[in-house]
């Protein structure tokens, strides 16, 4: 399942919300998502009570989180309308905009205020009043109440239940500065700091900086809201003979009719009943082409009608529709992190307490031993103007004001919100970009997977090639090879052929079916149908007598005269890699139908891509011998890659073997390949439905080509790319600026971090995060651009 969890800030707190889930009684795994503040929870299969009744562990799921300080509830299966969805993001960017101008209107306070503190406002008017210390304390007071509270009271609760987070640590910073200032204030003996505006200024600093995070974020996740807004929020029904009515989509239910009119988007899946057309997929599958649709044709949600009016009839709507489906497992990929991340998480867990200890450690280093030991650096301070301008007069740099500005500086510089968003920000938007390609990652782990992939094996049928078997040639016994292309005796043999062959459910009969229906033959009436699986089917065609259609050898068996020239022939056919079937009647060979599965179109192209990248391939087949090598000619793979004839446990010990030699990935349709798939380090399921592949791919391509296999694989390669990235900032950024807001440069260069830059550095160091992730839209998503 998939819950929202409201309150998550930086990576401390991700670590609890993962800890809590995962000490729940039932959750077997839990990943957290900061930048889409979403938690993945894997459950136990349910156990019946001692009464028979199942229990649901949401409510303690949402209870323990809830007692933790963070409100979440479980993520809804049913896609959010349009302008339902609009409202929601107007209402928030309003609260964003509000919580920006509130903090731009305390800097500009602050410094206005500084700035008449230190007489450099000589305009006439009440410009003095902003340098009183009053109104200092009355600035910093009401930042405190009303922009800081909402900071102040979660760092409170994480911290009490033994969590803090990075509103713990700039709650903190935020309440020393103003409390010691109103001390210092009201007791001017004490000597401690009076510097009301830093409160002030270090609250507007952080609620820019998570103003821009929060448009930052939102660019990350616009690839769900595009896919989401592919679906309408009215279709028009058809009831009985009157014209069409609209209706809200999540009304309709399976077996509605509806109208679907030129430039209309599918609001459900259905099948075509009335109507002709041509429909744009790109949106779904990335394939730029249209296709054309005719009465039974199916159609999923999303895709664009671009020609004729249509009558659809409801297959599925609302949460099983295609498009809801592949909403939702984007929305888990971009929950389930990626493997690399484990490190930033565990780091960040601890992070805050760490940042305490050693803001404590300045403050305790400074305040008594520090200041004594570098009697300058005093001086230089207050030469600098820190700390002796205080409000109220004028009051010198005192070693405990020292210690506090640098612990606080280390308490608002430290930015666990990087470690933190380091790897979501690249996972989503990677996940993103390929969702929008068609290709959907099942997470992190699989995006990190396929970055470091050594080998693919592919599966033969329906993935290499098409999967649906063609007669690609007919021979009549005795023919010359270069006779016309059709014959009355090519027509009656594929009539006869096909006529038996309508009693059996065999893939080579679908194809000789098919092609009786191309060349518009009749289908002859058969009685008395035997099938001997494996061999062929035998009956008795009306004016034709006994005709039997199978493999020649069992033809043979039974008597039918084959001559050398038909198995020359057989031979010769065979060669390519097609299937035969031998067609007899009365106790004589007639000819010969050659069944063919075809090549896909972009199989060729993407096997020499793949070979280009340094992967080693492989052909894993339970088809003939002639047949696999037959295709491995065409695909340009080497004889010691190719394999025939094997055993689903065959094809999981060929995996397994491959396993140990690297990373490998297993490309097969997704229905009888599923034990590969699970078996292998990346299973890739091509143009098939998701549900299947949900439970054995981690990786779908969508559509009929393979090309979205290598654009898959870029993709996760720049993804992660851009995750190392930004672990190397994040971790960079806190091992560098931690020492020097501690006041290592101090001494020898005079070198410090006022609380404000300290601020200000810690909203750089979130935002550059995700602007670098961001780059990942930028960049071709076809490594052949």
């Amino acid at each position: 399942m998939l819950l929202d969890v409201e309150g998550m800030k930086c990576g401390g707190c991700v670590r609890a919300v993962e800890q809590r889930l995962l000490q729940t009684e039932g959750v077997r795994q839990a990943s957290v998502n900061l930048l889409t503040r979403t938690a993945w929870v894997d459950l136990e299969p349910p156990v019946d009570g001692p009464d028979g009744d199942t229990t649901d562990p949401l409510p303690a799921l949402l209870g323990s989180l809830e007692a933790l300080g963070f409100q979440a509830r479980l993520r809804p299966q049913e896609l959010e309308p349009a302008s339902q969805r609009q409202r929601r993001q107007t209402d928030q960017w309003w609260r964003h905009w509000r919580q920006l101008l509130v903090a731009l209107l305390l800097l500009l306070v602050s410094g206005l205020g500084h700035l008449a503190d230190a007489g450099q406002l000589a305009w006439p008017g009440p410009w003095p009043l902003l340098g009183s210390p009053w109104f200092h304390a009355l600035v910093a007071s009401l930042a405190l109440a009303f922009p800081g509270r909402p900071i102040l009271i979660r760092g409170v609760r994480s911290a009490l239940v033994g969590a803090p987070g990075m509103d713990s640590l700039v709650g903190l910073g935020v309440a020393s500065a103003y409390l010691s200032s109103l001390v210092g204030w009201l007791w001017p003996a004490s000597g401690w700091p009076c510097y009301f505006n830093e409160p002030v200024m270090l609250l507007g600093f952080v609620l820019t900086g998570r103003f821009l995070e929060e448009r930052a974020r939102y660019r990350t996740g616009r690839a769900i809201e595009e896919l989401s807004a592919l679906q309408p929020d009215h279709a028009l029904l058809l009831l009985g003979d009157g014209p069409p009515r609209q209706v809200r989509v999540g009304g309709l239910r399976p077996g509605d009719r509806l109208r679907l009119l030129p430039g209309d988007r599918v609001p459900v899946d259905g099948v075509v009943l009335e109507g002709s057309s041509s429909v744009d997929a790109s949106c779904l599958t990335g394939e730029p082409l249209p296709r054309a649709v005719e009465p039974g044709s199916e159609l999923a949600a999303g895709l664009l009608n671009l020609e004729g009016s249509l009558v659809l009839e409801v297959q599925r709507s609302g949460a099983e529709s295609a498009i809801a489906r592949i909403v939702h497992m984007v929305e888990r990929a971009q929950a389930r992190k990626a493997p690399i991340q484990g490190l930033a998480d565990r780091i960040a867990g601890r992070f805050t307490l760490v940042v305490l200890a050693l803001a404590a450690a300045t403050l305790l280093f400074w305040w008594l031993w520090g200041s004594r030991h570098w009697p300058a650096v005093l001086i230089s301070v207050a030469a600098a103007g820190h700390g002796a301008h205080g409000h109220g007069g004028e009051v010198s740099a005192t070693p405990f004001s020292l210690g506090l500005q640098l612990a606080i500086a280390v308490l608002v510089v430290a930015c666990p919100c990087a470690l933190g968003l380091a790897t979501p920000t690249a996972i989503t938007v990677g996940s993103g970009l390929a969702a929008r390609s068609g290709l959907l990652f099942r997470g992190g782990d699989a995006i990190e997977t396929a970055s470091r992939l050594e080998a693919v094996l592919f599966d033969k049928t329906g993935t290499l090639t098409l999967g649906r078997p063609l007669v690609t040639a007919v021979r009549v016994v005795g023919e010359a090879s270069g006779r016309p292309a059709e014959t009355a005796q090519d027509q009656r043999l594929v009539q006869l052929a096909a006529s038996l062959e309508q009693h059996s459910r065999h893939p080579l009969a679908h194809a000789v079916l098919q092609e009786a229906q191309c060349r518009g033959l009749p289908l002859l009436p058969v009685v008395e149908v035997l099938t001997l699986p494996g061999q062929g089917v035998q009956g008795l065609v009306e004016g034709c007598g006994l005709v039997q259609v199978g493999r020649l050898a069992w033809l043979a068996h039974n008597g039918v005269v084959v001559d050398p020239g038909s198995e020359a022939l057989q031979q010769d056919l065979e060669a390519g890699g097609a299937s035969l079937l031998a067609v007899a009647g009365e106790g004589r060979l007639l000819g010969l139908l050659a069944v063919e599965d075809r090549l896909r179109a972009d199989a060729a192209a993407t096997v020499t891509r793949l070979r280009r990248q340094g992967l080693q391939l492989g052909l894993l087949s339970g088809d003939r011998r002639a047949s696999v090598e037959g295709l491995g000619r065409q695909l340009g793979l080497r004889p010691e890659e190719l394999a025939w004839g094997l055993r689903p446990e065959e094809k999981l010990e060929r995996i397994l073997r491959a396993h140990r030699q690297g990373t490998v990935a297993m490309v097969g349709d997704g229905v009888n390949d599923a034990p590969a798939l699970a078996a292998a380090d990346l299973g890739i399921a091509v143009g098939t439905g998701t549900q299947i592949a949900q439970e054995s791919a981690a990786l779908v391509v969508m559509g009929d080509g393979l090309e979205g296999i290598v654009r898959a694989l870029e993709i996760a390669r720049r993804t992660m790319a851009k995750v190392r990235q930004n672990l190397a900032w994040a971790f960079g950024y806190n091992l560098i600026v931690l020492p020097i807001a501690a006041g290592v440069l101090l001494p020898g260069f005079g070198l410090r971090l006022s609380p404000e830059l300290a601020a200000l550095l810690m909203a750089f160091s979130s935002i550059t995060v995700v602007g670098n992730a961001l780059l990942l839209q930028g960049s071709p998503s076809d490594p052949s651009s």
